[in-house]
């Protein structure tokens, strides 16, 4: 008759943390297979039944379950200095790291296989350590502080309108998107199918410009607008005798509208003044990206000018204006949900950034 087999002395604490990393679908499969050893040995499972449910020898469940009786869980992790030893000195990491900040002469940039010759390791390994280090120098980002020095109640006038919109009155985001193109592909693309991308020839006929000025509702995200010729403050003049007319008298017009000429030409100022219900609100100086009719005009050009192709501008006119009817069929409002704070703070970084990298 053969020793009755002792199970291994595992605490409750102990058994709860090795059933959830034998759950944990982020847990390395070595960690799962060491505990599973200890678990079935736990159980009272011998050591030479637990290795063939495993699959391993039963050496390896001996040294686990001694490991796991002198240190506990710990005991389970890879001890230091195991794995694999690294292929890339540090010396020539930081010295690729360093590098991709400083572009190369005669270039803007690095890349992937020109830091590889440079430093002498494979492409696949400077992405890698790129990546590992978020360096990314095909990347660039556009941007442009404002140097107004009335930036922050321009700031604060506009965004109150977004957050607190004043009763009995309309909250009006304008502007006008100038140079709409009507351009022709010289011949007609593929459609996009299945197995291949649409097409469509690079080069166009010009066929004129339009300009849309355009008033976003920002309660209901409805639009009203017109299009012209040209975009001088005769037509923007017209455009807002426009919303004076279609918009109900008794309600007061607050006007979102940037610093372009044309919005501050005398005649304009003096048609204001001439009608107290119509209130101008000016966004700071090169933040039109506080002006959220600028969200609606970028919807238009990716969904109607930038893909079509117009024999003539009646024909642009056409699409433009069956995708606006379309929209105030079911207009989405666009919200701001930025707080105004944390806007301030970031551009705040942004130019202590800008000033520091100019020392």
């Amino acid at each position: 008759m053969g020793r009755p087999i002792e199970p291994l002395d595992v605490n409750p604490l102990q058994h709860r943390e090795l059933e959830r990393i034998v759950g944990a679908s982020t847990s390395p499969q070595g960690m799962v297979r060491r505990a599973r050893i200890i678990l079935l040995r736990a159980a009272g499972r011998s050591q030479t039944e637990t290795a063939a449910e495993i699959g391993v020898n039963r050496s390896v469940v001996v040294h686990w379950e001694h490991r796991f009786a002198g240190f506990g869980l710990p005991g389970l992790e890879d001890a230091p200095g195991r794995g694999r030893r690294p292929s890339i000195p540090e010396a020539k990491k930081d010295r690729l790291i360093t590098l991709a900040t400083q572009p190369p002469p005669n270039k803007t940039r690095w890349s992937v296989r020109s830091m590889a010759r440079q430093v002498g390791v494979s492409p696949t390994s400077v992405r890698r350590i790129w990546s590992a280090n978020e360096i990314k120098p095909h990347v660039t980002r556009t941007f442009k502080l404002s140097r107004d020095p009335n930036f922050e109640a321009k700031f604060w006038d506009v965004i109150g309108l977004y957050l607190n919109p004043p009763d009995r009155a309309l909250v009006l985001c304008c502007d006008e998107k100038s140079q709409c193109q009507a351009l022709e592909r010289t011949q007609p693309g593929l459609p996009l199918g299945i197995g291949h991308v649409r097409t469509r020839t690079h080069d166009y006929i010009r066929h004129g410009t339009i300009t849309l000025f355009a008033a976003m509702n920002y309660l209901d995200g409805r639009i009203l607008s017109t299009t012209a010729p040209k975009h001088t403050h005769k037509e923007w003049l017209a455009f807002l005798k426009r919303i004076h007319r279609k918009t109900p008298p008794e309600l007061a017009l607050h006007l979102i509208v940037d610093n372009y000429a044309t919005h501050k030409h005398p005649e304009v100022a003096a048609w204001v003044a001439k009608h107290p219900r119509v209130h101008m609100h000016f966004t700071p100086t090169s933040s039109s990206w506080l002006n959220l009719v600028e969200r609606f005009f970028r919807q238009l050009t990716d969904d109607v000018v930038r893909e079509g192709s117009f024999g003539s501008v009646g024909e642009l006119i056409t699409a433009i204006d069956v995708h606006l009817a379309h929209h105030n069929l079911k207009p989405t409002p666009y919200r701001w949900k930025a707080e105004g704070a944390a806007i301030l703070e970031k551009i705040q970084r942004a130019r202590a950034a800008q000033t520091k990298s100019n020392v």
